[in-house]
């Protein structure tokens, strides 16, 4: 167990050390420590809260089958324990040991992408993370960038000097047939570095506050029993907002970001098997073919930034009446893993949620997972999130659906489970009970719309009124109609999630 952390900073080896006298905080975020250096202030504060993307660097790290991934991430939402054994490239870090500009800096410039200069450094970054991508030797054949995949890239980066036409025209030249650069010859190098960081877990007390990162789940378990009252983070986009916005001084932090082992997913055909630190982007590319409807709902969880280090477990555990996961989870029937040092439990989802932002989970227990299992051909799931901004907005009304019916053209299965309607993510069951056995027809469904109001009382916030997310609740019941009305459909149609 060591007290300090150790990385390369573009390609200089750093140990941060904490204790009295330092200036360090282990939730100091990165963005706050690059800041310090003058010869690293091309990352810029924007908004401290994952929204502009001028915070944006690259984190790369080994992986499981050779070389390095890359990245990108919102250094305003990494605390800088995330940081052990892993390089951090900044915008100081691009060019190449000549002093020549990379591949993507050269593309931006051709394309007169560059104005003001704030932004630009983010987007930059953003870029270079896709080339690193579209580079890797071990990508898939006929994988080329597409003006979709360009513009996910740069969802989470905001420039407001001009159009974003030059910037996305300079990503798809620069992934089209991307070059390798210095990093790509550097590479094994930089492996051998961070490799030969000792991998072992970190307790940092500094100035009141106590951190524990372990890199095993046993580790955690026994961390967890002892010190229930520690606040559990797993990327931590949701916590680092009370650092960055609260100034808040979080006294007692479990990490578990570093337990590779909670990191892996396992498709089968019986469903999806995922742990509890699996990014977000990566259940994402995991759950494209064979749960749609989840990786819909992925596709605008905030931006790939934040997907990049945004958790399962953690989107989960935080258990917010608004989290994009949750209701469609419920819909897809998923079970929450538990354990702790005594025992291993599942619990449904749908009895997993106890009250406002709290849970099931017992004062030992830590959540290590996610089983979701497979769709029947003839079930058709959906799910929809209304919000003000399509990309990196916080939902007003989400919503997960499931129906199946039977040889009738009746409802036999139905599930309408909301998010934003209730202290927690909760179904419609009044408004189930409503349809099902019914045939499903527009006028069922109109009957059944004036249910929701039985089902749920919402608030009124910044977001919406409660008049308006019972409108949009009862209009996404018939959405829902509408995109499935064809049912039965066929079993290569409900499996694709198309009506």
């Amino acid at each position: 167990m060591r007290d300090s952390v150790h990385f390369l900073l573009d390609h200089r080896p750093v140990t941060l050390e904490f204790g009295p006298g330092s200036e360090w905080r282990p939730t100091t975020t990165l963005l706050q420590y690059l800041r310090t250096f003058p010869e690293h202030r091309g990352v810029k504060e924007g908004c401290a809260e994952g929204d502009c993307g001028a915070c944006t660097v690259v984190l790369a790290e080994p992986r499981a089958a050779g070389g390095l991934s890359y990245r990108a991430v919102d250094s305003c939402l990494v605390f800088l324990p995330f940081l052990d054994r892993k390089q951090l490239i900044t915008i100081e870090g691009l060019k190449a040991p000549d002093g020549s500009l990379h591949p993507v800096q050269t593309a931006l410039i051709r394309h007169y992408g560059s104005q003001c200069g704030f932004c630009t450094p983010g987007i930059v970054m953003s870029l270079f993370a896709l080339h690193k991508r579209y580079e890797s030797p071990g990508r898939p054949a006929g994988d080329a960038v597409t003006r979709s995949a360009a513009i996910d890239a740069l969802a989470g980066n905001l420039c407001r000097c001009t159009g974003y036409r030059p910037i996305v025209d300079a990503a798809l030249e620069v992934c089209a047939q991307p070059v390798a650069d210095h990093f790509s010859g550097n590479e094994k190098e930089v492996c051998g570095k961070l490799s030969a960081i000792t991998r072992e877990d970190l307790l940092i007390q500094s100035d009141g506050q106590r951190y524990f990162r372990p890199v095993s789940l046993s580790s955690a378990l026994s961390y967890r029993n002892d010190h229930p009252d520690a606040l559990i983070i797993n990327g931590a986009t949701d916590v680092a907002l009370r650092v960055t916005k609260q100034h808040e001084i979080l006294p007692s932090i479990l990490d578990l970001s570093g337990i590779d082992e909670l990191k892996s997913w396992t498709r089968t055909a019986r469903g999806l098997e995922s742990g509890a630190g699996t990014t977000i982007q990566d259940l994402l590319e995991a759950s494209a073919e064979q749960f749609p409807a989840l990786a819909q709902m992925l596709q605008v969880f905030g931006s790939r930034q934040i997907r990049n280090v945004a958790t399962l477990g953690g989107n989960i555990g935080t258990a917010s009446p608004i989290g994009d996961t949750l209701p469609v989870l419920m819909a897809l029937r998923a079970e929450i893993h538990l354990r702790s040092i005594r025992a291993t439990r599942s619990v449904p989802i749908d009895e997993f949620f106890t009250g406002y932002r709290s849970t099931a989970c017992k004062p030992d227990e830590l959540i290590t997972g996610a089983k979701i299992p497979d769709v029947p051909a003839a079930t058709l799931v959906r799910s929809y999130k209304v919000s003000r901004r399509h990309d990196l907005d916080i939902s007003s009304v989400s919503a997960g659906f499931r129906i199946a019916l039977n040889s009738r053209g009746a409802v036999d299965d139905i599930l309408l489970a909301y998010g934003g309607m209730a202290a927690t993510p909760s179904r419609a069951k009044k408004t189930e009970s409503s349809l099902r056995g019914k045939p499903w027809t527009r006028d069922a469904v109109e009957s059944a719309m004036g249910m929701i109001e039985s089902d749920f009382t919402p608030l009124t916030d910044v977001r919406g009124s409660a008049e308006y997310r019972l409108i949009v609740a009862r209009n996404l019941l018939l959405k829902f109609w509408d995109e499935t009305a064809h049912l039965p459909a066929t079993a290569a149609e409900a499996k694709a999630g198309v009506a």
